[in-house]
């Protein structure tokens, strides 16, 4: 029988965190992240991390495990989760993995697909916009290009948009494209749980969330990355809007709407990508009962 790894996913502020514990907690088991921005050790706030006591309830992977100054590549991430649940599953018949990230997750459960060789002038050329013009030309140039990818990619993070434009400038091809392939032969059953919120009140957990995040410190931690910002790790929301503040470009409470609208945005991708896949069983955040017997199916099985 196949170890059995629970993929928790939804959109950001659907309650993953908290479901994740309490069945890390139930299955006496461990978590793998799979949140490409809780990875870093400086962006903590921003990120909506586990705090230390959810930290010390189950013990998790794939947290706090870089630096804003390491490159890092879904490849690496790939390999690195599978040794992971290959120890994990030596003592365990189920793991969990939390996250918001659909690559990331797609990597773990089918493997990547084989990606064409990217030439550093083009990625450069692309960078070079960015930071000259700013996000919006690469946001047009995708959606022009490659509108499937396009509607469920984080258009606000220009290292994802950077990585899918390098990939079609380099071989004509969109990077949704290379993104179809079979998947990889696993030694484990993945088992695929979307958290189901309402629109309306997603987004009003979404407002709070960051409300929350200025009340803990969000503005001071924005301020002491500040000297980073050109690093594509802090390209990201929560971050980006705040150092146009500091920048005079927009008032604190602009930015902080601006964080929020942003953040309501990627939740509607997300929320668009989750569902575009049948593979998802959906649940009430609050159905732990019904989610359990779910998976205790999926074992029986």
């Amino acid at each position: 029988m196949k170890k059995q790894l629970i993929i928790i996913g939804g959109a950001t502020a659907s309650g993953k965190t908290a479901l994740g514990i309490r069945l890390g907690q139930h299955f006496s088991t461990e978590i793998l992240s799979a949140d490409s921005r809780q990875f870093y050790r400086e962006m903590n706030i921003g990120t909506a991390k586990p705090t230390k006591k959810e930290l010390s309830l189950v013990k998790h992977h794939f947290i706090n495990n870089i630096s804003i100054h390491d490159a890092y590549s879904v490849g690496e991430y790939e390999k690195q989760a599978l040794d992971v649940l290959s120890n994990v599953f030596q003592k365990n018949e189920v793991a969990i993995m939390v996250g918001g990230t659909g690559l990331y997750i797609k990597a773990v459960c089918e493997g990547l697909d084989e990606f064409p060789e990217v030439p550093l002038s083009i990625r450069q050329d692309l960078e070079q916009l960015y930071q000259i013009d700013g996000i919006e030309p690469l946001q047009n140039m995708l959606q022009s290009v490659d509108s499937d990818y396009y509607t469920q990619a984080d258009i606000q993070n220009p290292m994802r948009l950077i990585r899918a434009l390098s990939v079609y400038q380099a071989s004509g091809k969109p990077f949704s494209s290379f993104r179809k392939g079979g998947s990889a032969e696993r030694s484990f059953e993945a088992v695929y749980i979307c958290l189901d919120v309402p629109r309306a009140t997603l987004y009003d957990r979404i407002n709070k969330r960051v409300d929350s995040m200025v009340g803990e410190g969000l503005i001071d931690e924005a301020q002491h990355l500040l000297p980073f910002k050109h690093l594509i790790a802090l390209q990201t929301v929560g971050y980006t809007e705040l150092f146009d503040y500091f920048e005079g470009k927009m008032t604190l409470p602009q930015a902080i709407d601006k964080i929020k609208q942003h953040t309501r945005n990627y939740a509607k991708r997300q929320m668009t990508w989750f569902r575009k896949d049948a593979h998802w069983q959906r649940f009430s955040p609050d159905a732990f009962e019904d989610i359990v017997s779910f998976i205790q199916s999926k074992m029986d099985e």
